[in-house]
């Protein structure tokens, strides 16, 4: 099941339409109150969530839909009528998995549907992952130095996760977008920097964990 968050009921009606002849099952939301409401009854296999809605946009319901248990795990594409790298960085940094610019075609989106639901991960057993005093736990998606909780976005969050499952293994800043951001993200290898600069200054102390290896990228140096 495919749940369309679209205010537009044209748009919605050949989005769902496109989807039905493509093979799935999609139901259609006209805003976010009635999309939560049909969450409560069943989880779909990816969202299609507009930006710009009456009430509470887009970026305001993949907050909530993120901040939820279950709804951590489900893919989301935005799509947005503006088209900007910075509502694309907002969108992607929140926990979406993809975009679409407005107007698009109904084969692109098939497309991109497919391709999430491909990259899309079951989900896994809970582990703990450590390095020195830092602790991330994968199932409650939460960072701990010294026992302190540390917030992160979902961007940071990832970002921490590749290095502390790849201690010591040099990433280049191309490797870090494609892993973290996504192969489809067409933005500047500089949004890694700036992730990686707030994720130092959250992590105080352990700030220097995250090595910079010049004129490569980065890597995770566990210490003691």
């Amino acid at each position: 099941m495919i749940f369309c968050v679209e205010d537009d009921s044209g748009i919605r009606d050949l989005m769902i339409y496109a989807l039905n002849a493509a093979g799935f099952e999609a139901r259609g939301f006209s805003n976010g109150g009635d999309f939560f409401r049909a969450l409560e009854e069943e989880l779909p296999e990816l969202v299609i969530l507009d930006v710009m809605l009456p009430g509470e946009d887009g970026v305001q319901l993949l907050k909530r839909l993120r901040a939820a248990g279950a709804g951590w795990e489900i893919p989301v594409i935005m799509a947005t009528a503006r088209g900007t790298e910075y509502d694309k960085v907002t969108a992607l940094d929140l926990g979406a998995d993809d975009y679409l610019t407005k107007p698009f075609g109904m084969m692109e989106m098939i497309s991109r549907v497919k391709a999430v639901l491909r990259r899309a991960r079951p989900r896994e057993e809970a582990c703990i992952l450590k390095a020195g005093n830092l602790e991330l736990n994968t199932g409650r998606h939460m960072v701990f130095t010294g026992g302190e909780r540390i917030e992160l976005t979902l961007k940071e969050y990832e970002l921490l996760r590749l290095f502390m499952d790849n201690p010591g293994r040099v990433f280049t800043r191309d490797q870090l977008l494609r892993r973290v951001w996504g192969a489809g993200y067409m933005g500047e290898t500089r949004t890694v920097d700036v992730h990686i600069g707030t994720l130092r200054s959250k992590l105080g102390d352990r700030k220097d964990y995250i090595e910079t290896v010049r004129g490569v990228g980065y890597r995770l140096e566990a210490k003691t």
